[in-house]
């Protein structure tokens, strides 16, 4: 049985963990002060469960065990038992407790840790396109193309951070310059809509290009999100138009989102396609339709949109919330676990 707590601080070491279909990335926060030390990666299908990858890929690199356990997983939390959505892996904190010798496991949404990691962000962790200035203490908005396409918002209020994770990615997506009125009746259709994430995500892409290319009356045929990066590399026409068109996508999603939290703080994107297609998102066309937003183009102008550059930036969100909980407004309910000997 779970219960829920006001936690203002961790037991450490807290181990915190990003938990996707394909890998599980493991880090340590030794104390409150400590910086995140990566302590390991390994394919999810390699192991039968969460504490058996724990005991291959941590406990080797560490000489003190965990207490806590803060962990991101792809979908909401409901209860003591937690399916991955890509992965045969299910989440049982009870067990993890029972099985690791942990205190406490606390369970998040994998885009409200890249929320929690927002306001750390320096330097070489975020790589700025176009114009604009973050402003202190106003709402922020990270979007992610992947596998899928995540998104959440980082609101501030009351002198706290509050992460706000959501099904954002699902919004629709319709036509708007005349180029898009001609490729929009060639896409296909799912559950006879069409939502961002059915183009503007790794598993959309190909979609996508199969519009383009009926658009363009071209014979190309790309099976995955890979194919059409490399392509477009070789400047091939159908690749280099479809990630066009996927940049300007992207940016017109952006833009409703900055619009619907007023984000001052700026737009971060994160994913997996992201690195792979910055030229398309630096060449002026995201950050276009992303400001075009009539009668709010001055508005738009003056928010910032980045690239996000650090490596793993799940597992450094939760490691801020692990140093400085109280930093942050994070519902615990449902998504907190104890020990008998925590709960006493």
């Amino acid at each position: 049985m779970s219960f829920s707590i006001d936690t203002k601080s961790f037991a450490f070491p807290v181990l915190v963990a990003d938990i996707g279909g394909t890998n599980a990335r493991f880090a340590l926060v030794d104390k409150p002060g400590a910086p995140t030390r990566m302590c390991g990666k390994t394919a999810t299908a390699g192991h039968p469960d969460i504490s058996s990858a724990i005991r291959e890929a941590v406990f080797p690199e560490t000489d003190i065990k965990p207490r806590t356990a803060i962990i991101a997983v792809a979908g909401p939390v409901t209860g003591d038992t937690i399916p991955l959505t890509n992965a045969a892996w299910v989440i049982e904190p009870l067990k993890m407790i029972a099985d690791l010798g942990l205190q406490e496991v606390v369970v998040l949404n994998d885009f409200e840790a890249q929320a929690l990691a927002l306001p750390g962000y320096t330097g070489s962790d975020i790589e700025q396109m176009g114009a604009g200035a973050v402003r202190d203490a106003s709402a922020k908005f990270v979007l992610g193309p992947g596998t899928g396409l995540g998104a959440a918002a980082m609101i501030y209020a009351s002198d706290t951070w509050i992460p706000v994770p959501g099904e954002g990615g699902h919004v629709e997506l319709g036509p708007v310059t005349p180029e898009d009125l001609e490729i929009w009746p060639h896409i296909e259709r799912v559950g006879g809509r069409l939502g961002a994430e059915q183009l503007l995500s790794g598993t959309g892409l190909p979609r996508l290009a199969r519009a383009i290319s009926a658009y363009l009356q071209a014979d190309r045929m790309f099976e995955t999100a890979a194919s059409i990066t490399q392509a477009a590399e070789d400047n091939d026409p159908v690749a280099v138009k479809t990630l066009e068109v996927f940049a300007r996508g992207l940016g017109r999603v952006a833009g409703d989102f900055a619009l619907t939290v007023l984000a001052r703080g700026g737009v971060y994107l994160t994913g997996g396609v992201t690195p792979r297609i910055t030229r398309f998102l630096t060449d002026g066309g995201f950050r276009a339709a992303f400001e075009a937003k009539a009668p709010h183009e001055a508005l738009m102008a003056k928010i910032p949109t980045f690239i996000v550059r650090h490596p793993d930036p799940a597992l450094e969100g939760l490691a801020s919330f692990a140093r400085t909980p109280e930093a942050f407004a994070v519902d615990m309910q449902g998504r907190h676990w104890a020990g008998a000997a925590t709960k006493a």
